[in-house]
């Protein structure tokens, strides 16, 4: 199961490394989860997901990945970045399905001033049905 988590995060972190959006969706499931960092309900499905992304590429400065790790239930990826002039540490905790495919993905970053940052930032640019 490593393998698969293994294979599944470095192609994940080379799609976001590239600023590839459609690949980077293209490796989840059709119900993938992902946990935001601001809101507190999940958001479910590849769209929601494209649209969170497509912001994150948007609102994030300077973004690159510092760190991995495995595990044999997932995957995390490190990150920098900055936010207006906040600086933002973050993790994006990946977990795999049986045949390689992102099924949670659940984004953690710190300190508050850079997450309530990062919501006032997004928010406008993404709609969220009720």
């Amino acid at each position: 199961m490593i393998a698969v988590v293994n294979d599944a995060a470095a192609r994940f972190r080379s799609a976001i490394e590239a600023g590839d959006l459609d690949a980077a969706v293209a490796l989840c499931r059709d119900d993938v989860e992902f946990r935001s960092p601001v809101v507190h309900r999940p958001h479910r499905g590849r769209e929601p997901l494209r649209a969170v992304l497509g912001a994150v590429f948007t609102v994030f400065g300077g973004f690159h990945y510092v760190a991995e790790y495995s595990g044999p239930d997932g995957h995390v990826l490190e990150f920098a970045a900055t936010v207006g002039e906040r600086e933002v540490q973050g993790v994006d905790l990946l977990r795999t399905d049986t045949e390689g495919r992102i099924r949670e993905l659940t984004v953690l970053v710190r300190p508050l001033s850079a997450a309530t940052e990062l919501r006032d930032r997004m928010g406008p640019l993404l709609t969220r049905p009720a």
